[in-house]
């Protein structure tokens, strides 16, 4: 018969005793860390793999991520902190919690109004779980850890929940060349300044933020996640120079003695060739 959550629980505690895996047994909160973070981001990408038609990489890397998910609970059974039972039980009180618009009496208009009520509780949560009424914020729940360009997403999108975002996506484009021309004037004003000018280039640097963040509010407003349209760019590139790459090889060319004019034909090949499809 296949494996089932209760399987998997078990395989992991096997895996941890005596009778079981040196390494696994070594495992601790940080040596795990890494691993969990590596396979979030695995599983992320598969994500690609799956609306491209290939699903079977994201059930494969989903299941990764829940075996890291059971082995964290299980490290912590094993320090009498808390069991996989009280993660799936804290999970499932939450979500239902969150949803009274579906286990309750509550009505909603529209995903708007929902939205702002899950922020409102999420803050009430916050409050009860801290004992006091503290300096918190809403954004408080977004991961200062997580990559830049997903956390600009997860901000902005938060402070879109209450009511504070751009009306039109077409006035966020007038943001984003506004952001250019400060980025042109800060390079000037560098380049004016010689090379050793720290103030200036850290104008340059704020001005690239702006840039990337206002490019991440049209994203938004686009319903589109940038992290990952990012990384199908990332993805499409990689092939692209490979293509180069392999393309002078069977030249007998070494890729470092290759012209600009002759890398950017082939670079226009590949893509006249969907060899990024």
């Amino acid at each position: 018969m296949p494996a089932n959550f209760d399987d998997l629980v078990a395989l992991m505690s096997h895996l941890r005793s005596h009778e079981g895996c040196p390494w696994d047994r070594e495992q601790t909160y940080a040596t795990l860390a890494p691993m969990l973070l590596e396979e979030a981001y695995e599983a992320f990408e598969a994500v690609e793999d799956a609306r491209a038609g290939r699903p079977e990489h994201l059930s494969e890397e989903l299941g990764d991520l829940l075996f890291q998910i059971v082995f964290y609970a299980q490290v912590a059974a094993e320090r009498g902190e808390f069991t996989i039972d009280d993660v799936t039980d804290a999970i499932h009180s939450k979500m239902v919690r969150r949803h009274p618009h579906v286990f309750a009496d509550a009505a909603v208009r529209d995903n708007a109004e929902l939205l702002r009520n899950w922020e409102q509780m999420k803050g009430e949560e916050k409050r009860v779980e801290g004992g006091r009424d503290d300096d918190s914020s809403l954004l408080d729940g977004v991961s200062a850890r997580v990559p830049a360009l997903m956390e600009a997403h997860q901000l902005t999108t938060k402070a879109a929940r209450v009511g504070f975002d751009w009306q039109r996506v077409e006035d966020i484009f007038d943001k984003l060349h506004e952001e250019i021309d400060e980025l042109r004037a800060a390079i000037r004003e560098r380049r004016d300044a010689g090379a050793e000018a720290e103030a200036e280039q850290q104008r340059v640097r704020e001005e690239i933020g702006d840039l990337l963040f206002a490019v991440t509010n049209i994203a938004r407003h686009l319903q589109v996640e940038p992290e990952a349209a990012l990384k199908l760019t990332n993805r499409k590139f990689r092939r692209r120079f490979r293509h180069i790459e392999r393309s002078l090889r069977a030249r007998g060319r070494a890729l470092g003695t290759a012209t600009l004019d002759e890398m950017e034909e082939l670079w226009q090949e590949a893509k006249s060739k969907s060899i990024d499809e």
